[in-house]
């Protein structure tokens, strides 16, 4: 099995596993004299297993992403760590960088000027960079999942 195929398998479970969530809970009580719509001891036994089968699939996906060698002797944890980092430091600096180019509009010239605290074209020329280098991380990931094997128990 590819990583890819994993991985969409462990996106798969995840959502199965918060339906039987709902599930479980919509069965939880009855009026006295009535029966569930679905039987909460079946709900839990696929829990638990679809909980065992994850575990699994975690730990094979975690066992390739730190074995797998991209480049450079980074692993693909390395790269997805990065990944991380990268989209939330974009998250951030996209964030301030709207408030800081974020026009505020005086009605007379008596009200207070409010300028930007940042140049705002080099800030931003800093998040399309990110931007670029975020793209291109996620393409070598992308790649790297669909061309390589799962490494199972």
């Amino acid at each position: 099995m590819k990583l890819a195929n994993a991985l969409s398998q462990r996106s798969e479970l995840q959502t199965r596993i918060h339906q039987l969530e709902s599930r479980l809970n919509h069965n939880a009580l009855v009026q006295d004299g009535e029966e569930p719509a679905e039987d909460p001891m079946e709900l839990l036994n696929e829990l638990e297993e679809d909980y065992n089968h994850l575990e699994r699939l975690i730990s094979s996906i975690n066992r390739t992403n730190n074995s797998t060698q991209v480049k450079k002797g980074l692993t693909l944890s390395d790269l997805l760590a990065r990944r991380d980092c990268r989209k939330g430091k974009l998250s951030v600096l996209r964030g301030f960088l709207s408030n800081a180019s974020a026009q505020v509009h005086r009605h007379s010239a008596s009200e207070i000027k409010i300028k930007s605290t940042v140049n705002v074209r080099e800030l931003q020329k800093q998040v399309d960079s990110l931007s670029k280098e975020l793209r291109e991380l996620d393409e070598t990931i992308q790649e790297k999942n669909w061309t390589t094997d799962l490494l199972e128990e």
